[in-house]
């Protein structure tokens, strides 16, 4: 990003009820009650969902048993399709399955053996980032875009605004000058909703219930741009509007288009896959780098081949805001954090049903204990080994 004068840049999210989100929590949701039987399950699950359909697809190797249909029946209950006139409820779709085994092949280079080390489940590279703009150290537009929907969820299930359904957006736009988020220049919302409330109303409603409430006020002024259902009305949303897939919203879940993006989408992977668990350890590293002091901002790539642990290459690039060499900072990242699969999946432990909550409002930036990628408990010893 440009060091000087102002630009603007735009990050969106989307609710749980959003289809592809639908989608997305399936997946997770298998994966977990796999791990919750057999920790060394092998999942690669894929969910498709339109009207009154839901298609489960994949890999999956495991000692346990999914009852696809309780789960995803649950899953879907849980976000809040619980009625017909939905359009997509959790009683009356159809819930079909294409599972099938994962190839032995694959077992070859990624099972530990006496004389083999956990090897990546695949080719592939990741990033992870990690800033000053915010208290999470992420990007600010992708953390008000995943707050206002966030938001969006609660007074939905509190009844404060009791005519909002499961499906809604946000987009975010910032200004900035330099490296430094100065206003909102954009609010843009699409909050799907019954057919009794007057858009009146709902455009007021979420200006006060929804905007203020996540925006602060030191950010917005009379120039800044308030977009709610731009299109009138948003009656028919979810999987009755729009098919929805595992793996479509990979922007939304990672850093809402700072940095880069390696392609490959999270949700219904178990951790031996390394665009999963690559992903959260360069989120880690970047994290900690920020935490430590060592830069102001950071990207890290990690690249692997499958079947074999350690990565093909590391790049680290801090933007020019390095207080060390980044020869040396690499040197520090590749001495204090392990990034084998199996290293990376112990020093996360990732092995544990904690990956339904990832599957909406992004996977980085977050709190609850479960995300381990978010600690920053090496930034001391980074700061110290770097001699700062």
């Amino acid at each position: 990003m440009s060091k000087d004068g102002k630009h603007l840049f735009t990050s969106e999210s989307v609710t749980e009820g959003h289809p592809d989100k639908v989608c997305d929590q399936i997946s997770d949701a298998v994966l977990d009650d796999l791990l919750a039987q057999d920790a060394r399950s092998r999942v690669a699950c894929e969910a498709l969902a339109t009207t009154g359909v839901v298609l489960i697809a994949g890999e999956i190797t495991t000692k346990g048993y999914c009852d696809f249909q309780k789960v995803v029946r649950r899953t879907i209950r849980e976000i809040g399709y619980t009625k017909a006139k939905y359009g997509f409820d959790y009683e009356t779709c159809a819930v079909l399955s294409a599972v099938h085994e994962q190839s032995p092949d694959i077992a070859l280079g990624v099972d530990e053996t006496p004389d083999h080390e956990q090897g990546a489940g695949d080719q592939g590279l990741v990033f992870g980032y990690a800033c000053r703009e915010t208290e999470e150290l992420m990007p600010l537009p992708i953390m008000l875009a995943h707050k206002l929907v966030r938001r969006l969820s609660v007074v939905r299930r509190d009844k404060t605004l009791d005519y909002l359904r499961p499906d809604g957006k946000s987009q975010v736009t910032v200004e900035y000058e330099g490296r430094t988020p100065r206003r909102v220049e954009a609010v843009v919302l699409a909050a799907q909703h019954n057919d009794k409330v007057a858009m009146e109303d709902l455009r007021a409603d979420l200006k006060r219930e929804v905007i203020r409430q996540v925006i602060p006020g030191s950010l917005l002024d009379p120039k800044t741009k308030v977009i709610i259902n731009g299109t009138g009305r948003f009656e028919q949303g979810g999987p009755l509007a729009d098919t929805g897939m595992t793996g479509r919203k990979i922007i939304v879940d990672t850093y809402g288009g700072f940095g880069k993006h390696g392609g490959g989408s999270y949700s219904g992977k178990d951790p031996s896959k390394v665009d999963r668990s690559g992903s959260y350890m360069a989120r880690y590293i970047a994290k900690n780098v920020v935490a430590s002091g060592l830069a102001e901002q950071v990207e890290v790539q990690l690249a692997y081949a499958i079947g074999i642990a350690q990565p093909v290459s590391v790049m680290v690039d801090t933007f020019g805001t390095s207080r060390v060499d980044e020869n040396k900072l690499k040197d520090l990242i590749l001495a204090h954090f392990d990034l084998t699969p199996k290293g990376m999946i112990r020093e996360l432990d990732l092995l544990r049903p904690i990956y339904r909550p990832t599957a909406a409002y992004g996977h980085f930036g977050r709190t609850e204990p479960e995300f381990t990628w978010e600690r920053t408990d090496k930034a001391a010893l980074l700061r110290k080994e770097a001699g700062l």
